[in-house]
């Protein structure tokens, strides 16, 4: 009611005018109908599927070598492990990230980061990961045990073809080398982390 009230006053001043703004009000409706609602409703929506995640995660993640829990108080701010798959150059390794939830989670992506440093050609060094379903591929049916095993499996499987590190993606093709520098940085972060 309050709605329909304020969209009179403003739409009909005069019946004049009315008929030169006729294709505007519908517009401005639709728009303050959208804004009224996600502050209240979705935060709380967002918050019991960030917990049906984490139970889901904590059913079945262990086995497939992910996990994540939320960080402190927030729901809304996790930190994840993953290990690295058997048979690729990240085998036996485990690494930290972190992931922030933005609150019109899962219509747009969370913030991933590797909290641990990881040399990879699709990872820079502050621990970004390039990674489509994080940016232009996000697809809201995507949740946190999706995006985690998608970055357990750009770990053996690099997208050398657009690289964060160039000198990791170089490295790539010589698998000795590659694996002695993923050693070299990972002994590196857990001695800074200890």
């Amino acid at each position: 009611m309050v709605v329909r009230n304020d969209v009179a006053t403003v739409n009909s001043p005069t019946d004049d005018d009315h008929r030169h703004h006729h294709q505007q009000a519908p517009s401005a409706t639709p728009s303050k109908q959208v804004k009224a609602s996600p502050n209240t409703v979705d935060s709380n929506s967002v918050t019991q599927r960030l917990q049906k995640e984490l139970m889901s995660l904590m059913m079945s993640g262990g086995d497939l070598g992910v996990s994540a829990f939320p960080e402190g108080e927030s729901i809304f701010t996790w930190i994840g492990t993953i290990e690295g798959g058997k048979g690729t150059m990240y085998e036996g390794l485990s690494y930290k990230i972190s992931l922030r939830f933005p609150l019109d989670y899962p219509f747009k992506p969370p913030q991933v980061k590797f909290e641990t440093m990881c040399f990879h050609p699709n990872v820079d060094q502050y621990g970004n990961i390039c990674l489509d379903i994080l940016q232009d591929k996000w697809s809201s049916a995507y949740d946190c045990r999706t995006i985690l095993l998608s970055i357990q499996s750009l770990l053996g499987e690099p997208n050398i073809e657009s690289p964060l590190n160039s000198s990791a993606a170089a490295l790539w093709k010589n698998q000795e080398d590659y694996r002695k520098m993923v050693c070299k940085h990972y002994t590196a972060a857990e001695a800074f982390e200890s």
